[in-house]
């Protein structure tokens, strides 16, 4: 279903950004961001070679560990590895 949101100009640029940066769409991380605030187990599987899977209580797991996540650490985690991604990208540039 096709719906139209009036978003702040700097939310959206940010938005964008970071679905860039993860190789997702602004529709994607819209959907996932509506279901994890409504309470819904989200259906979108991880990339293949993502170090998470969802276990069956809905939470992110560090694969082959049995360690349980919150949604605050598994987010701490994809940012400190965008930052570590954007640091070398930076690097790479000003070289």
């Amino acid at each position: 279903m096709k719906t139209t949101l009036e978003l702040p100009d700097d939310l959206l640029v940010e938005a964008k950004a970071v679905a860039a940066r993860r190789r997702t769409t602004l529709k994607e991380m819209v959907t996932r961001s509506l279901r994890r605030e409504i309470g819904q187990s989200d259906a979108t599987p991880l990339a293949p070679d993502s170090p998470f899977e969802i276990s069956s209580l809905g939470l992110p797991v560090i694969k082959g560990s049995g360690c349980k996540l919150s949604a605050e650490d598994y987010q701490r985690l994809i940012d400190d590895r965008e930052g570590e991604e954007d640091q070398q990208h930076l690097k790479a540039t000003s070289a």
